[in-house]
């Protein structure tokens, strides 16, 4: 008789990052009519592996605040990897660090999901990095929405409806309560409202992509931030002076490099 050998959850996600950031790599391969019909096919496939790798501690509203970010991970950055030039050489570290992307988010996913049902040590290092990736994952959607150079109404709707998902998992995951309660579901929808004006705003100035997509993140970054201090109670002055100055440096830059005179 074979004795069934377990697999591990830290096994599960490398084999899940492993096959995801070799599917990236694989849609470089697409035909360029089949890139979004590729990318989405990931998108679903990352979903899945994620499901599968976190399914112990999965249950209720968690099977999507989990799965939010991994998915959207893997959306924006395969959206994002397109618009690098064709060539392995810049596309392998890509895929490379998503993958070490990939697997720091199922490891924070995973606290996360264990975290809910009792305290462990590690949960606020785990909000440290589920907040940089959510940045990172807006900076990659926002980057390609403004890359499209879409009208000023199509750049709201899209931010908006981006930022809405990545501000619900958020602020859930301050608290890790067993629903998604109104209060979450307000700012959520107030935050991702800011973040879509600005959007709206951006689309008459004459800034780069990245400039635009930098403006909007520090954006999220400050309310965000500033949001989950409040949730937690831990919102004071200095935490507030501390995230107003990086707003505040990082939109003065923008005004300065952008060209006004066309």
């Amino acid at each position: 008789m074979f004795k069934k050998t377990a697999i591990s959850k830290r096994q599960k996600f490398i084999i899940s990052a492993t096959l995801l950031s070799a599917g990236l790599l694989t849609i470089q391969l697409a035909n360029l009519s089949w890139r979004y019909q590729a990318i989405l096919a990931l998108t679903i496939l990352t979903y899945l592996l994620s499901a599968w790798s976190l399914k112990e501690g999965l249950f209720g509203i968690k099977w999507l605040t989990v799965l939010i970010l991994p998915t959207l991970f893997t959306t924006g950055v395969g959206l994002f990897y397109f618009l690098l030039p064709s060539s392995w050489l810049t596309r392998l570290p890509v895929a490379t660090l998503y993958g070490l992307g990939l697997y720091a988010l199922l490891l924070t996913e995973n606290i996360f999901s264990v975290a809910a049902i009792r305290n462990i040590q590690l949960f606020r290092s785990a909000n440290a990095v589920g907040f940089l990736l959510t940045l990172l994952t807006a900076f990659f959607l926002y980057d390609t929405i403004f890359s499209f150079r879409l009208s000023f109404w199509l750049n709201f709707v899209l931010v908006f409806l981006t930022s809405l998902p990545l501000f619900v998992q958020g602020l859930w995951a301050v608290n890790l309560e067993e629903k998604i309660t109104s209060q979450i579901w307000f700012y959520s929808l107030a935050l991702s409202l800011i973040v879509a004006e600005g959007a709206l705003a951006l689309s008459f100035w004459p800034v780069t992509v990245s400039a635009g997509s930098l403006a909007l993140i520090t954006i999220m970054y400050v309310i965000l931030g500033l949001t989950q201090h409040y949730l937690s109670q831990r919102l004071f002055k200095r935490t507030i002076n501390e995230y107003l100055t990086v707003g505040v440096v990082v939109l003065v830059t923008v005004i300065l490099t952008t060209r006004w005179g066309g």
